[in-house]
């Protein structure tokens, strides 16, 4: 006999309310084992792979990707035991859609771990390590994630929003997911009362040649034309190998957009002349949908800019010395296979900096009114990825000698490219580097991570006149920039830590002297 298993969206973060469904791993009828990776989420922090906490055949996907679901949602269905997949997929009721395949989440009122709620499941043990299940009465409800154990209460979940029901299912919908065709009246009485639907105009570009053929785009490019509603199956490919490109989808959301826009102003219009040709219209706006990691940040900064009294000083030095520093590393066997950068002697100055004024290592704890001088340096590098501004941080970062810490920055960077950055990369740093001076511009004045108290950005390095040794030289020239809260840090100290800062970027020995 075998039986269905439905997973519920686990809270992959602190206090994790809801994530995007980015990438399925598999689709109905295929065979899954335990800790497979199955799903990529978005979080408001990372992109999260999912493991399966079953071994068994997939029965179904209950929500497509590119949808919004809250924890506790039942994402998929497993169908285990001996006899699984026997039968094939469970059938699907005519005119279901994906919302019909899920059942309701408990009343706001129920208790904690009701119906696998977000105060089922707690983070602390990376996917793939077996952590402990939930018991056996309470294995419908929970379905716990496979190396995340179960903490009740760990999480209180906010109020849910309301959220409007889709027009229509997402052209690259999972099969048995997108919704029955609207049933048409039955008699012209009906159809007269009916409220007036209008539809949206078809893509402007030609229908793909073989209505049959597989519809040949990379997962961002479906992933762009169900945020932009655009029908992948009525494009034509401009890539190689007839392939969909962004650029296809962008000019056919366009179309759409135009003709949406257009369309009231010509129904009161009057005919054109027919000697003249039709104008296409271009569309003036584009809107982004304010999600995953743009969402946070956007809470995140306003959230900052608000609570914490933000003060900006700035320091313009020559790190010429720095430079040459920088390139002496490079030929050192400890670093033959390290990427040296600036950026890892102006790492090294701030943990220097940390240790001779530890309340710029800080947080202010309003609840507790207290505030919280770390002494350890968890060192968050600001990283403008594909998604938006992540702040991922090196662990016990003043702990590593130089070559760690250059490895350390050179794998953060890397992960943080690649969208790879876990929740538990951007938790808990205590003070932040932000170096923008990679876009071309001297300095900005940067707003503070939330719950530390100073943040530096490292501008653009340029050849520039300069006064050395009492002669006018042209000199290697960057600007500093250090933002902190006023509640903790005072003038004095946010000068003295810049301060420090620049002497050892204009003298690399300061570093060893003062260590």
């Amino acid at each position: 006999m075998s039986e269905l298993k439905q997973f519920r969206l686990p809270d992959v973060g602190e206090g994790l309310t809801e994530a995007d469904i980015v990438k399925w791993h598999v689709q109905p009828g295929d065979k899954v084992t335990i800790n497979q990776i199955i799903v990529e989420i978005e979080t408001a922090k990372a992109v999260v792979e999912l493991p399966s906490p079953y071994e068994g055949v997939v029965a179904g996907l209950l929500v497509p990707e590119g949808v919004t679901a809250d924890v506790g949602t039942p994402i998929i269905s497993v169908e285990v035991g001996p006899d699984a997949g026997s039968a094939g997929p469970p059938p699907v009721p005519q005119g279901s859609t994906s919302a019909d395949l899920v059942p309701p989440l408990p009343a706001e009122g129920a208790p904690d771990g009701a119906g696998g709620g977000p105060g089922a499941i707690e983070a602390g043990v990376e996917p793939g390590i077996h952590g402990t299940l939930a018991p056996k009465e309470d294995e419908e409800r929970h379905s716990v994630l496979v190396g995340y154990g179960v903490k009740p209460g760990a999480t209180t979940r906010r109020p849910r929003k309301a959220r409007a029901a889709p027009a229509s299912a997402p052209a690259s919908a999972p099969d048995g997911l997108a919704p029955a065709a609207s049933a048409a009246p039955a008699d012209a009485a009906s159809a007269a009362a009916a409220p007036p639907v209008t539809a949206a105009p078809p893509v402007t570009a030609a229908p793909r040649a073989g209505a049959g053929e597989p519809v040949t785009a990379k997962p961002p490019v479906r992933k762009l034309a169900k945020d932009l509603g655009v029908d992948l199956t009525r494009l034509s490919g401009t890539g190689p190998g007839g392939s969909i490109t962004r650029d296809d989808v962008q000019q056919a959301a366009r179309g759409q957009d135009a003709a949406a826009e257009v369309a009231p102003d010509d129904a009161l219009a009057p005919a054109a002349p027919t000697r003249f040709a039709p104008v296409t219209a271009v569309a003036r706006e584009e809107r982004v949908p304010i999600r995953g990691v743009r969402k946070h940040t956007a809470a995140a900064v306003t959230g900052s800019a608000f609570s914490a009294p933000h003060v900006t000083e700035f320091l313009q030095i020559d790190i010429t010395d720095t430079m040459a520093a920088a390139a002496r590393l490079r030929a050192l066997p400890e670093f033959s296979e390290i990427k040296v950068s600036p950026l890892l002697l102006v790492a090294r100055a701030l943990m220097v900096a940390v240790a001779r004024h530890p309340m710029i290592n800080s947080s202010w704890d309003e609840d507790a009114q207290v505030i919280v001088v770390r002494h350890y340096v968890n060192l968050g590098i600001a990283a403008a990825t594909e998604r938006g501004l992540v702040v991922p941080n090196i662990k016990d970062a003043h702990a590593l000698s130089l070559p760690g810490l250059a490895r350390a920055l050179a794998e953060l960077a890397e992960t943080a490219r690649a969208g790879k950055a876990t929740p538990a990369d951007l938790r808990g740093g205590t003070i932040t580097i932000t170096n923008v001076g990679v876009f071309g511009v001297d300095t900005g004045t940067p707003i503070l991570t939330p719950g530390e108290a100073a943040i530096l950005a490292f501008g653009q390095v340029k050849d520039a006149p300069w006064v050395h040794e009492g002669q006018l030289a042209v000199r290697k020239v960057t600007t500093l920039a250090l933002s902190f809260d006023h509640r903790i840090v005072d003038g004095d100290l946010g000068s003295a830590v810049l301060r420090d800062i620049g002497a050892m970027l204009e003298d690399p020995l300061r570093i060893l002297a003062w260590s």
